[in-house]
């Protein structure tokens, strides 16, 4: 039994097919589901005897990993698995898979809009107009502007090619610096400190872990120029909201493009809620129709390769093949 708990995705759709041709049972248990029948995740996976989850972004605690004996694969649509507690999967010999790069042309051109909107202010003016205002206030071209890449991954790799085809100077950092990309592009390769008081637009591609929570914090925040802007499509513990709300009401930034945040939804009382120049979209960056087909076909592929014996791509964490026990 393949249990689906990733939102977008239905019955009958390309994943359902997939599975299904590949000869197992499927059970959909999407946040939707779950509501109508008032069902826990931990519930969902213990009723179903789920052998593999094509998952979402719910959190995979312990207790829904325990919930089904014979749970082998836990497979996120997605680069993220923050969301999944994946020691505790691996005691159980249950894999863990992501799907990264799935979704990086999508969450590049999502930064992309974010830092034309940020540099032209046209959800402000688009607000305006829609007030019945007329306004007309200068902004700036990306062309001659420095961007920031902070983690040069997938993502953050396909965001400087993009900033350079715009004629954007780019500068980044990265604790395993790809030297041939830097070679091949010009990328100026910098510690944090001299990205962050250099670029006129900051961009964070990093996973969250216990080194990079709050990483940029109120230091980091005020290394930055009173002129850019931050960016964060990563994950939303990666930057201190406090700090970046003392940050914006002093006028210390011109202002922050954020698709992720500490909570999700972003809570009603955020004092980022108050600032005109904050954008807080609502983790939307990978979600366009290409990027979740491709990512959500190929977590079930890993799920498939896992029930069917073979060693799945992306494993996060590679102790699995030590831990595995055979499949029932």
């Amino acid at each position: 039994m393949v249990l689906v708990t990733t939102a977008y995705l239905d019955p009958g759709g390309e994943v359902d097919r997939l599975l299904r041709e590949a000869g197992f049972r499927t059970v959909f248990a999407r946040p939707s589901d779950r509501r109508a029948t008032e069902r826990s995740l931990a519930a969902a996976v213990g009723d179903a005897g789920a052998a593999g989850i094509v998952a979402g972004t719910d959190p995979f605690t312990a207790e829904v990993i325990e919930a089904s004996p014979a749970l082998r694969v836990i497979a996120r649509c997605g680069a993220g698995y923050d969301n999944v507690d994946v020691a505790a999967a691996t005691r159980r010999g249950v894999a863990v898979t992501h799907t990264p790069g799935a979704n990086r042309q999508s969450v590049a051109e999502h930064v992309l809009g974010l830092m034309v909107s940020c540099a032209r202010g046209i959800p402000q003016s688009v607000a305006d107009v829609r007030a019945g205002g007329w306004s007309q206030p200068s902004g700036r071209e990306l062309a001659g502007a420095t961007l920031g890449v902070v983690g040069l991954g997938s993502i953050g790799r396909t965001v400087a090619r993009l900033g350079l085809a715009l004629g954007m100077r780019v500068v980044g950092h990265d604790p395993h610096l790809d030297t041939e990309f830097l070679d091949e592009t010009g990328v100026t390769a910098l510690p944090l400190e001299g990205v962050l008081g250099e670029a006129d637009f900051v961009t964070l591609h990093l996973a969250l872990d216990a080194s990079t929570r709050h990483l940029i914090d109120a230091a980091a925040l005020r290394r930055m120029r009173p002129g850019a802007y931050l960016i964060n499509t990563a994950r939303g513990g990666i930057v201190d909201e406090e700090a970046l709300a003392d940050v914006i009401a002093a006028g210390e930034l011109a202002g922050a493009a954020l698709d992720v945040t500490e909570r999700e939804p972003l809570p009603a009382d955020s004092r980022l809620r108050a600032f005109a120049n904050v954008l807080v979209t609502g983790h939307i960056a990978g979600a366009t129709a290409e990027a979740r087909s491709r990512s959500s076909l190929a977590a079930a592929r890993q799920v498939v390769d896992v029930l069917s014996g073979r060693a799945p791509g992306h494993l996060v964490d590679p102790g699995w093949a030590a831990a595995r026990v055979e499949v029932r």
